[in-house]
């Protein structure tokens, strides 16, 4: 902590413009000994804070570049500490030598979330906080977006900061309890105990079934398109990614193995799977292929079963008897392909006949031609059954946490018990010293530094 580091905060690569930041107690010092301001007036160490500043960086007489500097003191910046920051152009070479000079000065490259932790360690936010800023990098949609905002402006925190409040006052009158255990003073009603503890219990149990939909919204709902060989699964696959992704062939048994990309449907991210196709085959790798394809089918949380509209035959049955077994615990929808190539007394018979023998939704489509491909999305955003994020949420999406409210909600509903039954306060009050013990893991109230190790090498350099 008392060492000064630099580090680029931009992506990598050419672009415009990008920004290094520098942070710590000789942050300021450094940058005045490279930076020199166009205007006449102070030097960059009495200059006030929140002030941009144009002037350039310099090696004795060779000139950098023409940048500008912003400066944050602390303790009013991201870290807590004195912090500058410099927006140069986006040349690779001007960056390299900006950071060469900070490092000759005297400040060390920053490792992976290193100006984050530091804001943890000097309390500008808590350990959620936190791991939210790194979940708001990584962002890809909307519904992410929202939920990685939402923690990391607290409401998440302060929702387990008033949970460990009540645990406290509860805990502590049993305690109290115990100290005046001869004199048999009860300071605690346990009927209001009762009450307290089945509350905290059930809104534990609401935050830990939110992991669920947290972990989909954050990492994208797991969708596998399965059928027989050349229905369309890939050329599905390619207009849902709007590109190229899989060889489409007229030959059967093209694709081999699993290809997998994310696509954004209105907000939502989908991990869009495209497998081999089901058949009878003697090749080897093709029945790898299709061995994988029925691991896939139980990874995923929605399965479209595509169905090639002018191919209904009796295997179709048989491909039947492989999936349907395999999707009970998931949302299936099927897809009638090439709609194109048939007849309204077709699509009848199809209707009639089979269809209805398979409780799932069905759409008709053509991926070829793009048609009725709207209606699809729309049922997967149907099938993902997902909850809207707005303000008032707390939604978990973080293992971590999702570790720790699971063992805080074990140790309360042991508390509840141990007060129906009557049980000693030293018994209860230390279930719920351990329920506190895990919320505060998730705040960093309680970590340790290889927990805080672990949570910030994930995290890209320069945040």
């Amino acid at each position: 902590m008392n060492q000064t580091i630099c580090a680029l905060s931009t992506a990598p690569g050419t672009g415009g413009i990008a920004l290094i930041r520098v942070s710590g107690p000789e942050a300021i010092p450094v940058c005045n000994r490279l930076f020199f301001p166009h205007a006449a007036g102070k030097e960059l160490l009495s200059r006030p804070a929140g002030v941009l500043t144009r002037g350039s960086i310099r090696r004795r007489d060779e000139w950098i570049d023409e940048v500008m500097v912003s400066l944050f003191r602390a303790p009013r910046s991201f870290t807590g500490e004195d912090t500058v920051e410099i927006t140069c152009h986006g040349s690779p070479y001007i960056r390299q030598q900006i950071l060469q000079l900070l490092t000759e000065g005297g400040c060390r490259l920053a490792r992976p979330g290193e100006f984050t932790q530091r804001a943890f360690l000097n309390g500008k936010m808590d350990l959620s906080q936190a791991e939210a800023v790194a979940d708001l990098v990584a962002s890809s949609s909307a519904a992410s977006h929202r939920l990685a905002m939402n923690q990391m402006r607290g409401g998440f925190s302060r929702e387990l900061q008033r949970l460990r409040s009540q645990l406290l006052d509860f805990t502590s009158l049993l305690e109290l309890e115990l100290d005046f255990g001869e004199e048999e003073v009860e300071f605690a009603d346990r009927t209001q105990l009762q009450r307290l503890a089945s509350d905290i219990r059930e809104r534990l149990s609401r935050l830990v079934r939110s992991f669920a939909a947290g972990d989909a919204i954050k990492n994208g709902i797991p969708v596998v398109i399965v059928g027989e060989t050349n229905v369309g699964k890939s050329t599905l696959l390619n207009h849902l990614l709007n590109e190229e992704k899989a060889i489409v062939s007229e030959i059967h048994g093209t694709t081999r193995d699993a290809i997998e990309d994310v696509v954004n449907i209105r907000g939502i991210s989908f991990r869009i799977i495209d497998t081999a196709g089901i058949r009878d085959t003697g090749n080897e790798v093709e029945i790898l292929g299709i061995e994988r394809t029925y691991q896939k089918i139980r990874q995923a949380s929605i399965v479209v079963w595509m169905i090639d509209a002018t191919q209904f035959s009796e295997e179709i049955e048989n491909i039947a008897e492989k999936i349907i077994p395999k999707t009970k615990d998931k949302q299936l929808i099927i897809t009638i392909n090439k709609i194109d190539r048939i007849s309204a007394e077709e699509k009848q018979v199809l209707e009639e006949e089979f269809l209805p023998q398979i409780p799932a939704r069905r759409i008709y489509l053509s991926a070829k031609y793009r048609q009725n491909t709207e209606a699809l999305e729309t049922a997967l955003l149907e099938a993902a059954g997902l909850p809207e994020v707005d303000g008032e949420d707390f939604t978990v999406s973080n293992v971590r946490h999702y570790e720790a409210l699971s063992g805080a909600l074990a140790s309360v509903c042991r508390a509840e018990d141990g007060l129906q039954r009557g049980l000693s306060g030293d018994f209860v009050a230390q279930d719920i010293r351990e329920c506190m013990h895990h919320l505060g893991e998730i705040t960093g109230e309680i970590t340790t530094d290889e927990v805080l190790g672990t949570i910030f090498k994930n995290f890209c350099i320069g945040k």
